[in-house]
């Protein structure tokens, strides 16, 4: 590996920037490819690009054939994160298991009473507002985004920074009622009903969770299943295939 990709590699490893290394296996010729920029002496044609890029997407490293040559891709992805806006009951369950799924969990409440040291020990708490902070945050497709306040004046601007994100996953708690109005209030402000139906509301599965940390289970399986969607297809597809 040469010493720019290297030190690149470094940067966007330090930044927790999602990047691919590509490397064409007969004459070693690399190149590090991020989802804004390409560096190094490996030319990519665009739809070699564009593979070296949905393997960065699906976080999965892959070898590729093309007329001309075989190119391995080896991908370097930050931690998933997940931001929970509202530093409520139900975010002292969800925030342990996000963290022990693998996600870094960023806790967002402008109440400092409720974001605390001693209800969320060891997790990055912001007390900005959800704007701000998904701002500051930059979410994108490895980000979760939870809100779980009921109050529009902190959950509402968060949906509206998420619909505004590449995330891979956006969910609202609240009953059908309330999920109506909160989508009726995104509409006022401009968003198409095919923004809306990324919002997973109410979030989780239908699973009969009542308790606190019945919801948060509920909530960390959809995520999961959302994350993994297009394998659980792909797996469906194949498996319907060989009853034909």
């Amino acid at each position: 590996m040469r010493r720019a990709i290297l030190d690149a590699l470094l940067e966007t490893r330090a930044k927790k920037l999602p990047a691919a290394l590509a490397t064409d296996l007969k004459s070693g010729a690399q190149a590090l490819v991020t989802p804004k920029a390409v560096t190094g002496g490996l030319e990519l044609d665009q739809a070699e690009l564009a593979n070296v890029r949905n393997a960065i997407r699906d976080d999965r490293s892959l070898t590729f054939d093309t007329a001309a040559r075989r190119i391995f891709v080896q991908v370097f992805n930050p931690p998933l994160r997940m931001i929970v806006v509202g530093a409520v009951h139900i975010a002292q369950s969800l925030a342990p298991m996000a963290s022990l799924a693998g996600y870094v969990v960023i806790v967002v409440d402008p109440r400092r009473a409720f974001a605390t040291r001693e209800r969320f020990p060891n997790l990055e708490i912001t007390h900005d507002w959800p704007d701000e902070a998904l701002g500051r945050l930059e979410p994108d497709r490895r980000t979760a985004v939870v809100t779980l306040t009921h109050d529009p004046k902190i959950d509402d601007p968060a949906l509206e920074a998420a619909l505004r994100a590449d995330v891979f996953y956006i969910g609202a708690l609240g009953s059908t009622r309330t999920h109506a109005k909160r989508l009726a209030r995104l509409k006022e402000s401009g968003f198409t009903d095919a923004d809306l139906a990324r919002i997973h509301g109410p979030a989780g599965l239908s699973i009969g969770a009542t308790s606190p940390a019945e919801i948060a289970i509920a909530i960390m399986a959809q995520v999961t299943e959302v994350l993994h969607a297009k394998d659980l297809s792909a797996k469906r597809s194949a498996k319907e295939l060989s009853k034909a």
